[in-house]
């Protein structure tokens, strides 16, 4: 018997041509294999008889093979298969094209299957390149490629549904039975199939209602799995005690009354909800979501501030550099006199700002002990260049009550005395262990806050991020200028090379955004030897074509376009430190017009960008353009947004409009996971999700199904332990799609 760990590689009858072509669709075990799961079926399980076949029907026949030949076509280019089929009824020609080796299996004689599509010519019906089945006169065995409801899958170059069923068929046949992880009653319930027989009719169904019940199975197993991780991280973390944060309902209003702008409402709810959470003795664990310059950054700032002067630190952590010293710039602008200790600690930078105009540049080594202690050493201050004038020389004693950084923050040498609200920019996932890993020895696990400027469905949300509760932003700030977006043909270039010359010489900057790149198109040679992975192959192949594209638009744009101005470039291939230095010198106005691939982070807050030229819009969902548009109109400048297709396909034309017409992001994501699901709306390389989940996310009703059943399971069983294959199980699969 055939265990489902079992390399392929040992498999008797798999020889190392198919093991290379599986490898290229990232199967490697029996278990890879067999949850290769079909994209379609077709129905040939009919068998009808040759005389009442009809011109443009999938049919399949059952007959003997009268004569079969072969010969090149006039132009010699093709090389054409003919054979004679007859049954009791009458008899049919079938041709195949550039398959030679056909005539000497259908030899006459032999009696097959044949299934395929009925066409007519000059009055004569036939089959155009049918598949075919060869059946013994003295056996009845199961058929798999005719004759039957037929699976076709996912395939490469050399590898067809054809074979994948070759492969699979025998592997069924002696496969050993697999442990059922679902609880009988659950399965009952939702009238779902058992493992094996599921795992039997997702391949070689009777009906195509078996093989929809077994693909909902697979579906909701997974779903199932997700959401059962979700709660028993909400239950995990309800046990864990932190630091109660009380709401000081005056100093709120103070702090809201001297910012210069008004917040809207769903900026005042955001932030009533987060503190809301902070006053409870066990930790937030919240998704913090609105679009790109919705005010996210201001609400969690109130919330450290408010940790802060109840005594206890907040740790503020950006995906780079720059926008950790964005969210620097942003506090000490906001709340100029808060003299209790802002810190700015990234690998470049180490410096503390102690209000009314102050900071002093500091050793990291200093800097890390005065955290670790929560209180600052009496130091001489500095007068940050251009500061409103300070008591210079006075010595501070209070404590550093406010990190910011990267996620260096969260290394071993890094360690809080006070630490009671943990921030994150752009990073869903920040486990309970990471947590406790800030606070190394102490019994309290933070508060934590998790910020993101990707707008997700709410089916979504609810899924993938269902151990977080949710506060969301659905609307931009007041007196915010709505950005002009125009959808541009390839004629109006020129024009829009003048209208961005004209901004720029009124002091503007402008974002060139180059289009995704389709992977196939890139050959792997170009590929480090050490590669392997079909993941990682894949955005490395894409990193690849995408640094190209831009290197070929800056040589286009600085050389013969813009000569006269100042264009960088920034893409996935460049190191770090290059990124940082391109990034700070556009956000210094050293540069011009940035040209930029879709993969590069490029949030950083940049209020004199006026202009986001898109090429290839049509390559992107709508939601990433959404996205790139809101990284223009950041400041008092009228800011526009060009969205540049070669596409004049009805559906492109649809899609853009909608991004024209967007009244907000959460709209446009939902439109946009609606066109593309959620494999594409997501990436299926980033959450780790199998493909039959990802598809069913789009069914909200069995998203609610798991998770309602998940809930009742452990409401009985709360630690599984009438379940452990189940439990085994999920601590798999946490593993598999990276929730560990």
């Amino acid at each position: 018997m055939i265990a489902l760990s079992a390399p392929l590689v040992e498999i008797h009858d798999i020889g190392p041509r198919f093991i290379t072509k599986l490898k290229k669709l990232g199967i490697e075990t029996v278990k890879d294999l067999l949850w290769h799961f079909p994209t379609r079926y077709e129905d040939f399980s009919q068998i009808y008889k040759i005389a009442d076949l009809a011109p443009g029907q999938e049919a399949t026949i059952q007959g003997v093979v009268k004569e079969i030949g072969g010969r090149r076509t006039w132009r010699r280019r093709l090389y054409l298969v003919e054979t004679l089929i007859s049954d009791e009824s009458g008899s049919i020609r079938a041709v195949w094209f550039n398959q030679p080796y056909i005539k000497n299996i259908l030899r006459p004689g032999r009696t097959a299957n044949f299934s395929g599509k009925i066409t007519i010519t000059e009055d004569e019906l036939y089959l155009s390149n049918p598949t075919y089945e060869l059946l013994s006169e003295h056996s009845h065995h199961e058929t798999k490629h005719t004759g039957r409801i037929v699976p076709v899958y996912p395939e490469t170059k050399g590898l067809t549904s054809r074979g994948i069923r070759y492969l699979i068929k025998p592997i069924l046949d002696t496969l050993q039975q697999l442990p059922e992880i679902i609880p009988q009653e659950i399965l009952e319930k939702e009238n779902l199939p058992l493992i094996n027989k599921a795992l039997r009719d997702v391949h070689f169904p009777k009906d195509i209602d078996d093989a929809v019940r077994a693909k909902k199975r697979f579906a909701f197993e997974d779903l199932f799995l997700l959401q059962l991780h979700n709660l028993l991280e909400r239950l995990k973390l309800a046990q864990e005690k932190s630091v109660a944060i009380k709401i000081d309902i005056e100093e709120i209003k103070t702090l809201i009354n001297r910012l210069p702008f008004k917040l809207t409402q769903s900026q005042k709810q955001s932030l009533w909800e987060i503190l809301k959470d902070l006053e409870k003795n066990h930790p937030m664990n919240r998704l913090f979501q609105g679009d790109v310059g919705s005010g996210k950054t201001i609400i969690a700032a109130i919330a450290a501030v408010r940790t802060a002067h109840d005594g206890y630190q907040a740790a503020f952590m950006a995906p780079t550099e720059i926008l950790a010293r964005q969210h620097y710039n942003t506090l000490i602008k906001f709340f100029p006199n808060f003299e209790k200790g802002i810190v700015l600690l990234t690998s470049s930078e180490s410096k503390i700002f102690y209000g009314h105009g102050l900071e002093t540049d500091m050793k990291k080594t200093e800097l890390k002990h005065i955290i670790a202690e929560g209180k600052i050493n009496p130091v001489r201050n500095h007068v940050r260049a251009g500061a409103p004038e300070g008591p210079l020389g006075r010595t501070i004693s209070n404590g550093v009550k406010i990190v910011i950084g990267t996620h260096a923050l969260i290394q071993k040498n890094v360690r809080f005395g006070e630490l009671a609200l943990v921030i994150v920019d752009e990073q869903h996932r920040f486990g309970v262990d990471q947590r406790a890993n800030l606070l190394k020895d102490k019994k309290i696990v933070p508060h934590f806050l998790s910020m993101s400027a990707t707008p997700i469905p709410r089916t979504l949300s609810l899924t993938l991020f269902g151990d977080l509760d949710l506060s969301l932003i659905t609307e931009l700030p007041k007196n915010r200028k709505p950005i002009i977006t125009k959808v541009a043909a390839p004629g109006n270039r020129e024009k829009a090379y003048a209208f961005i010359r004209g901004q720029i010489k009124k002091g503007r900057q402008a974002f060139v955004i180059c289009p995704r790149i389709e992977i196939a198109n890139t050959n792997n040679h170009e590929l480090p030897m050490n590669v392997t992975n079909i993941r990682e192959i894949s955005g490395k192949l894409a990193q690849i074509r995408e640094a190209r594209a831009v290197k070929e638009e800056y040589e286009k744009l600085s050389k013969k376009i813009f000569p006269d101005l100042r264009v960088a470039m920034l893409h996935g291939k460049m190191k770090p430190k290059e990124k940082e230095h391109v990034m700070k010198e556009f956000a210094e106005r050293k540069s011009d017009i940035l040209v930029a691939t879709s993969v590069v982070e490029v949030g950083v807050d940049i209020p004199n960008a006026t202009i986001m030229m898109i090429e290839g819009a049509e390559r992107f969902g709508l939601a990433q353009l959404y996205q790139f548009r809101g990284r223009v109109g950041r400041g008092e400048h009228q800011s526009f947004c060009f969205l540049f297709t070669d596409s004049s396909a009805k559906t492109t034309r649809r899609r853009l409009k909608s991004i024209v017409e967007a009244k907000n992001g959460f709209e446009l994501a939902e439109k946009d996971l609606q066109i593309r699901g959620p494999g594409e709306f997501l990436g299926e390389a980033q959450t780790g999700i199998p493909d039959l989940a990802m598809k069913a996310l789009q069914n909200p009703e069995l998203v609610k199904t798991a998770r309602q059943t998940a809930y009742e399971l452990l409401k009985k069983d709360r630690f599984l332990k009438n379940c452990p294959l189940l439990r085994e199980r999920l601590n798999q699969f946490k593993k598999d799609i990276h929730l560990e």
